[in-house]
């Protein structure tokens, strides 16, 4: 019975399909030879079945203008989709470079510190670290902010360098 539905249901959308005006869609059930139920909107496919009518139903088609202004298109009211102007863009790119220039000057700050401060790490040996490894695991965090901040910088200058292009 599932299938039969699903049937009904792809030819309603071929009929549909089929014409852009208002249209009538009759929807036949005929039962096979074997007892099975068949649904057409054929007419020609009734032809010597035992076939009753369940659904008459008339299509309308909205108007070609009304489709387009619905999907957003130029319809009726023109083009309602904000645009934006050149002197506009120009602003936004200027507020973007404005605040890429800060965080890259916060970023140089921010690495500045992260590296006096490893310098001042390896400088100090502290007495329990009698072997190398115990002062790489100490230095390693301040190693990785260095490092942090060093790839910030120049994903930084790139996002500028892309701006200018």
């Amino acid at each position: 019975m599932h299938r039969a539905w699903v049937l009904v249901l792809g030819l309603l959308g071929c009929s549909l399909a089929l014409d852009a005006r208002a249209q009538t869609t009759e929807i036949y059930k005929c039962t096979d030879p074997s007892g099975r139920p068949l649904y057409t909107s054929d007419k020609r496919e009734t032809t010597g079945k035992k076939c009753e009518l369940v659904s008459r139903q008339v299509n309308v088609m909205p108007s070609q203008g009304a489709t387009q202004s619905s999907r957003g298109g130029r319809g009726a009211e023109g083009n309602a989709f904000p645009r934006e102007s050149s002197d506009q863009r120009a602003s936004a790119k200027d507020r973007q470079r404005e605040i890429l220039q800060k965080e890259l000057a916060t970023e140089q700050e921010a690495l500045n510190r992260a590296r006096q401060e490893l310098a001042q790490a390896e400088s100090i040996r502290e007495g329990g670290e009698r072997n190398y490894a115990r002062v790489q695991e100490r230095l390693q965090p301040l190693k990785e902010s260095v490092e942090t901040h060093e790839k910030n910088i120049q994903a930084l200058q790139r996002e500028l360098g892309n701006l200018n292009r």
